[in-house]
């Protein structure tokens, strides 16, 4: 039995992963980032389109682009958030980064079994498959930015203020089944967001405030002790808000 050591960190790559990513790799030795390719915009769109219809999907897809132009002039704000919870989001030079085509491709499993990990955590990535889960050996857990089962799937935090439920805002770190954010919930942090919070500033806040769940669920898993928490209310999966659903409520509400 090799002598397992290394984190491997999943993720589709972006800002509010490396916030996680430094802060496990302050907390253990040896971690390395297995980056896959982002999904492109016409799978998205079609992939929606099959799920929902067109004009959900064009709906949603309006938010994402929204989304990508309104967090440039949220640097502020984000910038104050990072600072008051002493996180970073800059990816630092000595993790080791590989790129993959995808979580679940055979050049994946391959760097894993090179590898060997302790644990797994993935954060912002495509949901691993069946097949790709059965082939791991260790633990695999997921950091998602919202209170599970209550909030799984996207944008959580916005659709937590949406709901006037700020009881669960927060975040959650749970094991990864074939589900969306749907295995056990090992650790839940409730973040209390600011009247200044938009959809385009929720996923840092709830990541900078609440990364030090991650590595405790790492710790754990590295020496066999997750200890699943009870499930808490009825289960979810939120997507992303339609351009004409977020525009509405930012007007008629202010929950933007």
């Amino acid at each position: 039995m090799p002598d397992r050591r290394t984190i491997i960190i999943l993720t589709a790559g972006g800002n509010f992963p490396w916030i996680v990513i430094n802060a496990v790799a302050e907390a253990f030795d040896d971690v390395v980032v297995l980056k896959e390719h982002p999904e492109s915009k016409v799978a998205f769109i079609r992939r929606k389109a099959r799920l929902m219809g067109w004009v959900s999907a064009i709906g949603q897809l309006a938010t994402m682009v929204t989304s990508k132009v309104g967090k440039g002039f949220t640097r502020e704000r984000a910038a104050r958030i990072m600072r008051e919870h002493g996180a970073s989001d800059q990816p630092n030079p000595s993790v080791t980064v590989h790129d993959v085509p995808s979580v679940n491709a055979p050049e994946t499993l391959e760097r894993l079994e090179e590898l060997q990990p302790a644990a797994i955590l993935s954060v912002s990535c495509r949901i691993l498959k069946r097949d790709t889960l059965a082939a791991i050996s260790c633990p695999v857990l997921n950091f998602h930015p919202g209170i599970t089962p209550r909030y799984r799937g996207m944008w959580t935090g916005y659709w937590a203020r949406a709901n006037e439920d700020l009881d669960h805002y927060g975040t959650t770190v749970h094991l990864v089944d074939a589900g969306v954010d749907s295995g056990a919930v090992i650790y839940r942090k409730v973040v209390e967001p600011s009247p200044k919070e938009t959809i385009f500033t929720d996923t840092i806040l709830q990541t900078a405030a609440a990364r030090d769940i991650a590595v405790m669920a790492l710790k754990d898993a590295v020496a066999g002790e997750l200890k699943p928490l009870p499930a808490d209310g009825i289960s979810k999966q939120y997507f992303h808000p339609t351009i004409w659903a977020w525009l509405w409520r930012g007007i008629t509400r202010g929950v933007w």
